[in-house]
């Protein structure tokens, strides 16, 4: 027989005011198997919580129903307080007879009947609640974070520095990321370089992070503190422990004119070559695909004038497994290449370029270093214009999102193009102004009203060539949209940002979510910003949306605070509600019949398999087992089991069955 305790909160006058409290308390005392009821005005108080302790102790309650507010809020705190008095905290349960009950009705004694049913529920779910255990499940404290942009390298240095393991994964030959082709950063016009080297080779040399770079995952197994990482290795066809970076093979390379994917194809490369000067690590990588040894068999100029012998043309991919007991993802985002835009001549006219490739001329370290000179014939261009929202919010071309930095670095652009052509003229069509960050509004008005910039608010509808200048045809809408004609030396698109390529692939590998424009998608926008739906990943920077430096830094720091949160513990405590394979307790046999229909539609891939054997050895039957590292408690599978042989812990079917005829039977 049940010795239940029930607890009516008056939560101050939230629930008091609507719901007679005294009623619901002397209503429940008459329920069967309740053995105590009470109500009071602060049950989350001290006297509060004394008074269900002292009614455990003294009573013998073998469970408590607290009728308060929601158990997002307190259901810890009644279940803590139930623990010290010394009963299993989940025989405690709560009755949110606040947000569904007296914030949505108005007083009446309508209201406070529905109280009384939603108590009444819980009591009958109570009489059928078991003891449950917290799972324990142990951690292995290093962490995996992918990419090795500036939210990598921020998150990696941040957990290393906490005296916790990191293995760093980029897949390009160097980390840096997008920030490294940068000539200056908004709002304060430093060097990105300046900035950014110095945390790239605290990278490098940290002796709590391994670094991986031209590298993949290949594969995650495993659970939240248990994951299992299976690493590729691309072969570099250089072996790092003997070169020494001197860079002799890159200046004897035949093969000189590969589009340089670090200046955005204006610049050219080596088959054999290190990204940039900067790069971490300063070494470099064979290209396969314009190598001519691996192309046509002969060569080998790279081998034969290396000094230390670290030419290795038969080197192939490698495997590495590595325990982690989190993720970090920081793949970072891509720029849009425009050539879907035939209005403004991307891919035609090789003056019409992108924002990243106008960054790679501005910078010292670009093509034409630093001066900003046209693709097509290495002139000064005395007036370009700049076209903002360059496929962002344009639902026509499938992009309806804002890609947040695009504002911002259109005035960076124009700023810099000014201080450098100091007789230039430059022009920016622009939607609107979207500065939300802080400085930003000063910058963008320092560039219009201090350097020049000739803002014009309206979009363009074609460019094209004529006489060798690029006509930009548009409106300006300020002025009730009036044509806008200007012949300009060069354009320069502020391009949507977009996800990554790879990101869906990646995504399904690690079985989190994704938006429809394959941005990994958060838990919670607000509530849980840097985790996933799978425990133990967390998010940060522009793989889940654009984001400027300043927010990619901060949601860095922010996944890395989770990791060491978690880190910190011995061992992982998880709650135990869970879905369990349910047994027929006389005879330990499963009512499982094998058919994995749960197996498919567990989302975590917390379904097993376990072989049933006989005296024998022999395996008679498999049937299905729940693990309770990766289970979530979703319920999925249980709504998906053809022979009911799945419950959740403290949910089950009975447990729900009787709340639901509780509510019946009482009418």
């Amino acid at each position: 027989m049940s010795k239940i305790g029930v607890f009516v909160c008056h939560c101050g006058e939230n629930i008091g005011a609507t719901v007679d409290c005294e009623k619901v308390a002397q209503a429940a005392s008459q329920f069967e198997g309740v053995a105590f009821a009470t109500d009071y005005k602060y049950m989350c108080s001290e006297p509060g919580q004394s008074k269900i302790k002292d009614a455990i102790r003294e009573k013998g309650l073998d469970g408590v129903v607290v009728a308060a507010c929601s158990p997002r809020m307190h259901e810890p705190t009644f279940r803590k307080t139930c623990a010290e008095a010394g009963l299993n905290p989940f025989m405690c349960e709560m009755s949110n007879i606040r947000e569904h009950c007296s914030w949505v009705h108005e007083k009446s004694d309508e209201t406070t009947e529905k109280a009384i049913d939603l108590v009444r529920m819980l009591v009958e779910k109570t009489k059928r609640n078991k003891p449950l255990n917290p799972i324990k499940v142990p951690i292995t404290k290093k962490a995996l974070v992918i990419g090795g942009g500036i939210a990598g390298i921020q998150a990696g240095l941040d957990i290393a520095n906490a005296g916790q393991k990191v293995i760093l994964v980029e897949r390009d030959p160097s980390i840096g990321g997008h920030m490294s082709q940068l000539s200056e950063t908004f709002p304060t016009l430093d060097c990105s370089q300046c900035i950014l080297t110095p945390r790239m080779v605290d990278i490098a040399q940290h002796p709590n992070i391994t670094l991986y770079t031209y590298a993949e995952l290949e594969k995650l197994e495993g659970f939240i503190g248990n994951f299992k990482a299976t690493i590729r290795l691309k072969a570099k066809s250089v072996d790092f422990k003997r070169c020494t970076g001197c860079g002799a093979c890159t200046t004897k390379c035949p093969t000189k004119k590969i589009p340089s994917e670090f200046n955005e194809g204006l610049g050219l490369r080596t088959a054999i070559y290190t990204p940039f000067p900067q790069a971490v690590p300063n070494k470099p990588v064979i290209d396969k695909n314009n190598c001519r040894y691996y192309l046509t068999g002969k060569c080998k100029v790279c081998e034969k004038i290396c000094p230390t012998g670290a030419i290795q043309f038969d080197k192939e991919d490698e495997f590495i497994t590595e325990d982690i007991g989190a993720v970090v993802l920081a793949t970072g985002f891509n720029v849009l290449k425009p050539d879907f835009f035939p209005e403004y001549g991307y891919g035609k006219y090789a003056d019409v370029i992108t924002g990243l490739q106008f960054e790679r001329l501005a910078s010292a370290s670009g093509p034409t270093l630093g001066e900003i000179r046209r693709p097509s014939d290495g002139t000064i261009p005395k007036k370009i214009v700049f076209i903002a929202c360059a496929g962002s919010r344009d639902p026509a071309k499938g992009i309806p999102y804002c890609s947040k930095i695009c504002c911002m670095y259109t005035a960076k652009h124009a700023m810099l193009y000014q201080h450098k052509v100091h007789d230039g003229e430059s022009y920016v069509f622009y939607m609107d102004i979207r500065a939300g960050g802080k400085n930003y509004e000063e910058f963008v008005r320092r560039a219009i009203e201090e350097d020049g910039a000739n803002y014009i608010r309206g979009r363009v509808a074609r460019i094209y060539e004529k006489n060798g200048k690029l006509i930009v045809k548009g409106v300006d809408t300020l002025l009730g949209a009036s044509p806008v004609e200007i012949e300009a030396d060069m354009v320069v698109l502020a391009s949507a940002g977009v996800s990554n390529c790879g990101a869906e692939e990646l995504a399904q590998k690690l079985h989190v979510s994704y938006d429809p424009y394959t941005f990994f998608a958060e838990a919670h926008p607000k509530l849980k910003p840097v985790e996933t739906n799978t425990a133990g990943i967390y998010l940060c920077g522009a793989c889940q949306a654009p984001k400027d430096i300043p927010d990619t830094v901060s949601t860095a720091s922010g996944a890395a605070a989770k990791v060491i949160g978690l880190f910190s513990n011995v061992e992982l405590t998880r709650e135990p509600t869970i879905a369990v394979v349910n047994r027929i307790p006389a005879h330990d046999v499963s009512t499982c019949v094998g058919c994995f229909l749960c197996e498919t539609a567990c989302p975590y891939q917390a379904i097993e398999r376990e072989e049933i054997k006989d005296r024998k050895g022999e395996v008679i039957k498999t049937i299905a087992r729940v693990n309770p590292g990766l289970c979530q408690g979703c319920g999925t599978c249980v709504s998906f089991c053809r022979s009911k042989s799945i419950d959740i812990q403290g949910f089950s079917n009975e447990q729900i069955f009787a709340e639901v005829m509780s509510t019946v039977s009482a009418y």
